[in-house]
């Protein structure tokens, strides 16, 4: 599987260790940025190329900011973007099971590299449960979503 991973300044330094670790677990990741700690980065510059990437492989990603907030604002402006800002293995697990999301969006300030790994570790593991209820509510997202596309 191939994870798109970004962050923007804040989220810099808890990115490259979730790299290496997803890199150790056998999964391919495009690091779309940032190369470098730059505290002028935006964290929607970052979202953008992520979810792109997302979209046209059909697989996931992985955002990371200093709330997660903004990365999961911006990430779930992109129609086919389902983004859930995860604290805990629990919350990752129920994005999934409950959700079927396609990224994953992380805090750096409320969680240190051991946390997050086991956010990551949780979301990726944990399918979608397909169970109708589940399905329904997916479903109703996605008619809100076609609703107010831009036509």
């Amino acid at each position: 599987m191939k994870i798109f991973v970004g962050s923007d300044h804040r989220g810099f330094e808890l990115k490259k260790s979730l790299i290496t670790f997803l890199e150790k677990l056998g999964f391919t990741v495009v690091d779309v940025g940032p190369r470098a700690y730059d505290p002028n980065d935006d964290y929607p510059d970052f979202a953008e190329q992520v979810c792109k990437g997302v979209l046209a492989s059909k697989e996931k990603g992985i955002l990371i900011c200093g709330s997660g907030n903004g990365m999961a604002r911006a990430a779930n402006k992109i129609p086919g973007i389902y983004a859930s800002l995860c604290w805990d293995e629990d919350t990752a697990r129920s994005s999934m099971n409950d959700g079927n999301t396609n990224v994953l969006c992380l805090s750096a300030s409320a969680s240190n590299t051991v946390k997050a790994k086991r956010i990551v570790k949780a979301w990726l593991s944990t399918p979608f449960s397909n169970e109708e209820r589940h399905m329904r509510r997916v479903d109703k997202v996605k008619d809100i979503e076609r609703r107010y596309a831009k036509p």
